[in-house]
């Protein structure tokens, strides 16, 4: 009876989502951990955080306000670069085509701004600055290309009804008129699955993508805190995060061999951005910590590392 009513507690913790598939009571303790680092982090927090976080293995989730809308800042250029490779599949855009991106271009980040006007650039080019070093005025090009209702017409037909691409980077009267760029943590982290696993690309296309998304980011560069800062080298993670005053966003699947997780953090009204950062990070760590000894273990907790 007791063991019965612990099992029930763990899965209460959990909350509806957390259900175990796979796994052992073991693994029920871990995550139950887990789960109250996450909301000590949320109570200590001044400011609103949404997590979402998937065991790719065995399915068990781990959810703070799921189904919240925040802004996404540059997180939603995940929605620009999948309708960028879809377009290609379809025929409509060539990947290899050249482009010479005019002036004036917008600023706020990335490589372009600094760039000269005879620069020129293929389409898949300016999909590596947008993702890489989170090029604005790279993403409002393949916005401009691809189209702004073509990536949400996309968003509908994948069912992320709450995911909106509304505006260009950069637009700030449009983000004064509340044309903002929004998700939900849940929906951002199926999304980040959907570019892992290429769905409806054909097997170069996904791995071109996957490529893609997990190259080198500007910011691993910096002693800025992020959700890649706590992952050591070698591990492949695709990730892209985002930054807007009172705002900091990320989503990332972590590609571990045996336990592969994707989780998507989203943070707004902060009284300090610093903070943001910080949440991502501790997140981050917590995550890994976890879902690292989940992956080197036997069923019975056992790791045997190399010496």
């Amino acid at each position: 009876m007791r063991r019965s009513l612990g099992l029930l507690l763990a899965a209460l913790a959990l909350g509806p989502a957390g259900a175990l598939a796979g796994g052992t009571e073991k693994e029920e303790v871990l995550f139950t951990r887990l789960r109250g680092r996450i909301e000590a982090i949320d109570a200590s927090i001044d400011g609103v955080l949404g997590v979402f976080v998937k065991d790719l293995k065995t399915g068990r989730s781990l959810e703070v306000r799921p189904d919240e809308t925040f802004p996404t800042a540059s997180t939603i250029k995940v929605a620009v670069l999948y309708e960028l490779y879809r377009q290609s599949a379809e025929g409509k855009v060539d990947l290899g085509e050249v482009t010479r991106p005019p002036l004036p271009r917008v600023r706020g980040g990335g490589v372009l701004q600094e760039l000269g006007d005879r620069v020129s650039l293929t389409w898949r080019d300016l999909a590596c600055l947008m993702l890489a070093f989170s090029d604005n005025e790279a993403t409002n090009l393949l916005i401009r290309r691809l189209g702004m209702d073509s990536v949400n017409h996309r968003l509908d037909a994948l069912a992320f009804t709450k995911t909106r691409l509304r505006r260009r980077m950069m637009d700030l009267e449009a983000a004064r008129r509340g044309d903002e760029n929004v998700s939900t943590p849940a929906e951002l982290a199926r999304l980040m699955v959907t570019l892992r696993d290429g769905q409806a690309l054909d097997p170069a296309l996904a791995k071109d993508l996957r490529e893609v998304v997990a190259l080198p980011r500007w910011d691993t560069l910096t002693s800025k805190p992020s959700f890649l800062s706590v992952i050591p080298e070698g591990v492949r993670v695709l990730e892209k995060s985002g930054e807007l005053e009172g705002v900091r966003a990320c989503v990332a699947v972590v590609e571990l061999k045996t336990r592969p997780y994707v989780a998507a953090i989203m943070t707004t009204h902060l009284r300090r951005d610093a903070d943001g950062d910080a949440v991502i990070r501790e997140i981050s760590s917590a995550l890994w910590e976890t879902f690292d000894r989940l992956d080197r273990a036997s069923d019975l907790g056992r790791i045997i590392s190399e010496r």
